[in-house]
């Protein structure tokens, strides 16, 4: 039996690719950037992708496209960067941009479309938002008793140590969040094998930044396997990193190779905005090992004709996809326990 899934703010489409290995048929998806939908349609070919602004979406517009079938599983990230710690620079206090209001067009839609289950993904920060709450509250309300817990994906088998909101939620009967596979996946099992960047036929792979001399000398000394900025010589060291309660520890430091990568950010092909550096070469990580240690799978298709940093984004901004699956595969078993 076939489950149908929608994917709601489906970016590169790292949410969908685990709904695709956990079994589901993404029949619908909404994003409303087209070089994310560029990257989604390279590797979903069978999804239909409105390609808008979600709120101009109606209900009826996305059943069509359902064809009569039942929907198991409404499942989205809404973009609210507002909560980002990166945006509020790690204060407490949460940013002001619109989008932050997008969860309540995914509950518009959870209304309209009656899906059995429901899932959705975030930021920890959305947890303490007055109108997720909302949500949530008239989320029980129609029936769908939701769970909501904080988890770091490192734990579902992901290379990297990054904190996720999940929310889920079943009219069908009670269902929990996925439990920790707890299974170590470091850097070293996923990126150390992987073919060189200067020989390799994946143009995915060969992108990375390159550098001014005096920023490779700088990289050149940074210690081998997890060194810092800290450890660089006091001439090498910036000024406005010298001063006290400067943030951004990791930023031009190198990733461990047996331990998990920092969080993947938008910002993953610029040393400058992280922990991205090899953990052995001079060299930032590529975008394909970038995505590697978000999971995504080695044939994953990105576009390469549109600028390292909008690819940067694209990979950064996405759902760890093994994270994904073990979300959607828990959700699977749950519908097939009760419709079967």
């Amino acid at each position: 039996m076939r489950f149908y899934s929608i994917d709601l703010f489906a970016g590169c489409g790292g949410l969908s690719e685990g709904l695709r290995q956990a079994g589901f048929e993404t029949k619908v998806a909404v994003e409303i950037e087209p070089k994310a939908v560029l990257a989604f349609k390279m590797n979903h070919t069978t999804t239909f992708v409105f390609q808008k602004d979600i709120r101009t979406i109606s209900a009826e517009e996305i059943k069509e496209h359902l064809n009569g079938e039942p929907l198991h599983l409404l499942a989205g990230c809404p973009p609210c960067q507002g909560f980002s710690s990166i945006r509020r620079l790690n204060r407490p206090q949460n940013v002001d941009d619109e989008r932050n209001d997008l969860i309540l067009e995914y509950f518009r839609l959870v209304k309209e479309l009656k899906p059995l289950t429901i899932m959705m993904e975030n930021v920890p920060a959305l947890e303490h938002y007055d109108k997720f709450q909302y949500v949530v509250k008239e989320l029980d309300k129609l029936g769908y008793n939701t769970q909501v817990q904080v988890l770091n994906v490192k734990d579902y088998e992901v290379p990297q140590s990054r904190k996720r909101l999940v929310m889920v939620g079943s009219i069908l009967g009670n269902l929990e969040i996925a439990k920790p596979i707890n299974k170590k996946v470091t850097v070293r099992d996923t990126i150390e094998n992987i073919e060189s960047e200067e020989t390799t036929t994946d143009a995915v792979h060969k992108v990375y930044p390159k550098h001014t001399e005096r920023v490779m000398q700088r990289i050149r000394l940074t210690p081998k396997n997890g060194g810092s900025r800290k450890d660089l010589p006091a001439e090498y060291i910036l000024p406005c990193h010298k001063k006290e309660n400067v943030g951004f520890n990791d930023i031009y430091g190198r990733l461990r190779w047996n331990d998990y990568s920092t969080t993947i950010t938008g910002g993953c092909l610029n040393p400058s905005k992280g922990r991205f550096l090899h953990p052995e070469k001079d060299r930032c990580i590529t975008a394909r090992e970038a995505a590697l240690l978000q999971s995504f799978p080695e044939e994953y298709k990105f576009p390469t004709n549109i600028p390292a940093t909008a690819i940067a984004l694209l990979i950064g901004n996405a759902l760890p996809p093994k994270f994904s699956y073990y979300q959607s595969l828990n959700i699977y078993k749950h519908i097939q326990e009760h419709i079967g």
